[in-house]
């Protein structure tokens, strides 16, 4: 029997793992969140000095994983400093896990 989208009901889980694979679905984007798990928080030109892509593109990426709720961000005249979201960036690695772990 043919299972159809319309007929799947996904666990939250689901979405959620779903949500940081697509975040996290740009080789840039995972050098951000390497560079911003070896520190506490990091200012954005910061990491425009280690990944060599234009401000603008950064700033995207940046954009991408926040919406996916990995990082966070706080302003601080005339810059903003990036940090992971803790919480959610455990359950990212625990849904991670218990999907490969199978």
């Amino acid at each position: 029997m043919m299972v159809t989208e319309k007929s799947v009901q996904y666990l939250e889980k689901h979405l959620l793992l779903a949500q940081f694979a697509k975040a996290l679905s740009h080789p840039a984007r995972v050098y951000i969140m390497e560079i911003l798990s070896k520190q506490t928080c990091c200012y954005s030109g910061d990491i425009t000095d280690e990944i060599p892509i234009a401000r603008s593109t950064l700033s995207q990426h940046l954009k991408e994983l926040k919406l996916a709720g990995l990082i966070q961000g706080s302003i601080e005249p005339p810059k903003i400093r990036y940090c992971i979201n803790p919480e959610n960036w455990e359950l990212a690695k625990k849904y991670f896990a218990e999907l490969f772990n199978h």
